[in-house]
């Protein structure tokens, strides 16, 4: 019997040791941590107007990144971008669309556009797919990322797009409808 209450007692004091210390050499969440905090003190001079986020796209050389799904993109995407899906992105497929880390990227996402729910559903606000996109790219080396920063009416935008969606017959989408995400 006393036996058995030391063992359980161990257990009871050992075995959260062991389930915080699965090793996977795949994963390595501190270094996640370390990148979160760098890209938290990058970004924000990084989030760029619309007026800047055209002039930018205008460089040739610079990459416009849709990290939507391909279902999404082939709905309606900013002109001129590429689709490579989040979850699709390894060293490999990033450097078959992006020619180098030091190539300007400019990225975009769902919570970018208001009035366009199936092909930019937007997310909660911790959720956006900017954020996960950005650190990505930087776990990665990218180091020339550019986020459009605004919140932008899809009808009211100067932006250009394209897809399969007809953007006359855009759905209402207000932004009290945006506000009811994160309720």
């Amino acid at each position: 019997m006393a036996l058995r209450f030391a063992a359980s007692i161990l257990l009871a004091y050992v075995a959260p040791c062991f389930a915080s210390d699965i090793p996977n050499l795949l994963i390595d969440y501190k270094t996640f941590q370390t990148n979160v905090r760098e890209v938290g003190e990058i970004r924000g001079s990084r989030r760029v107007t619309e007026s800047e986020f055209m002039r930018m796209s205008g460089d040739p050389s610079t990459v416009i990144l849709d990290a939507r799904s391909a279902e999404k993109f082939a709905l309606l995407h900013i002109r001129g971008s590429t689709n490579l899906s989040l979850p699709d992105m390894t060293e490999d497929e990033l450097a078959r669309v992006i020619p180098s880390k030091t190539t300007r990227v400019l990225i975009y996402c769902n919570n970018n556009f208001l009035n366009e729910p199936k092909a930019f559903p937007s997310k909660v606000l911790t959720a956006s797919l900017n954020v996960y996109t950005y650190n990505v790219l930087y776990s990665y080396g990218y180091t020339n990322i550019y986020e459009l920063g605004p919140l932008l009416d899809i009808r009211d935008t100067k932006l250009a797009f394209e897809g399969t969606r007809n953007t006359a017959a855009l759905q209402a989408f207000t932004l009290q409808d945006a506000t009811n995400l994160t309720d």
